[in-house]
């Protein structure tokens, strides 16, 4: 955390507070200069159980790995200085990790309350709304490419993962994101408590508001290397590196050979442009998908590619299909049609944005 003072207090009297009084609390100090850390020491005086690291400013993967990296516990749960937990929140997720049940999931989100004004703050609501209709571990899988999955405040996870899969890695992409989908790709199973045990605060200053790396462009050029990857495994030939933890997934399109055809569903412009950087992850793009009957036809942007109307879907099975518009409604509307003709999510079809 950095420059934390009005807030943290809160935060950390809410795992004060939980119903399961066995943890350790590490906060990071990420260089605050505005009287976080004297907030800090005065909290750890009073509570033996907070432990305190002060570093300069590094950022937030740094922040992460430096507090997992003293860490004494088996299971490590995240939370943001501007965040409230719920006093219930370490015991259901801890006895969730316990069930024999889910003895396979390796990370437990939970669902989230919107912490602000839904009207100002109506994008970030919208996020809220639609992360709370993601539990299952399907459900996540299947989504990880629209938007991050999980509410980064509100996991936990085994503390395993980090030495087999790695740690939060620092770039020009947003960290917890790149993690999640690292993670899944590596085959880490997720799920959320259904229940909700976090208040997820739409602060002014929050990163995701004012970090270039947590704009929308960021997201899709993230991704991309993802999903080139998933389809390299799934579909393709002589992908030998899929799957492997820390690897650059990097496939040329001469090793997707035998691939189905992937289809683009949005031909408006920023949409063909999010969808590009797709080929510098062996990704070749047979044509576009879209509503509009105005934009069909060929060498739609100077690509020579076909967009085709939404009704002359290409056959089920033989064809795969990621559907990029971001519009309201858009998604649903996709979904319905593309099952209505037969594909199957996950195996003919995944929505990317």
């Amino acid at each position: 955390m950095r420059d934390a003072a009005p807030s943290v207090a809160t935060a950390i009297g809410s795992i004060r507070a939980q119903t399961l009084a066995d943890w350790e609390l590490i906060v990071v100090d990420d260089g605050s200069g505005d009287g976080t850390a004297a907030v800090l020491r005065d909290l750890a005086r009073a509570d033996p159980r907070l432990r305190m690291i002060t570093q300069g400013p590094q950022g937030v993967a740094a922040a992460f790995n430096a507090g997992i990296a003293v860490a004494r516990g088996e299971l490590i749960a995240r939370m943001d200085a501007d965040d409230e937990a719920h006093p219930e929140r370490l015991a259901e997720q801890v006895a969730f990790l316990a069930a024999p049940g889910n003895r396979d999931i390796g990370v437990v989100g939970s669902l989230v309350a919107f912490g602000g004004d839904r009207v100002k703050g109506e994008g970030y609501a919208r996020h809220v709304d639609w992360l709370n209709t993601v539990v299952t571990p399907d459900e996540i899988a299947l989504n990880r490419f629209v938007e991050s999955p999980l509410a980064n405040p509100s996991v936990m996870f085994r503390r395993e993962l980090v030495a087999r899969h790695g740690g939060c890695r620092d770039g020009d992409f947003p960290e917890d994101y790149e993690l999640w989908l690292r993670w899944l790709d590596a085959g880490v199973r997720m799920a959320k408590v259904p229940r909700v045990l976090l208040t997820w605060n739409d602060a002014p200053t929050r990163l995701t508001r004012t970090d270039a790396r947590y704009g929308p462009e960021a997201f899709f050029r993230m991704k991309a290397e993802w999903i080139g990857n998933w389809l390299a495994r799934e579909f393709g030939e002589g992908n030998s590196g899929a799957g492997k933890p820390g690897m650059n997934h990097g496939f040329r399109a001469a090793e997707l050979k035998g691939a189905r055809p992937v289809w683009i569903w949005g031909a408006g412009r920023h949409t063909r442009k999010r969808a590009e950087h797709l080929e510098a992850h062996g990704v070749r793009i047979a044509g576009y998908i879209d509503v509009d009957v105005k934009k069909t036809g060929r060498g739609i942007g100077g690509t020579g590619r076909p967009v085709i109307a939404a009704e002359a879907l290409p056959t089920a099975g033989g064809n795969f299909v990621l559907s990029y518009v971001t519009s309201r409604g858009a998604r649903e509307y996709n979904r319905a049609k593309l099952v209505a003709c037969g594909y199957v999510e996950g195996r003919d079809f995944l929505m990317c944005a």
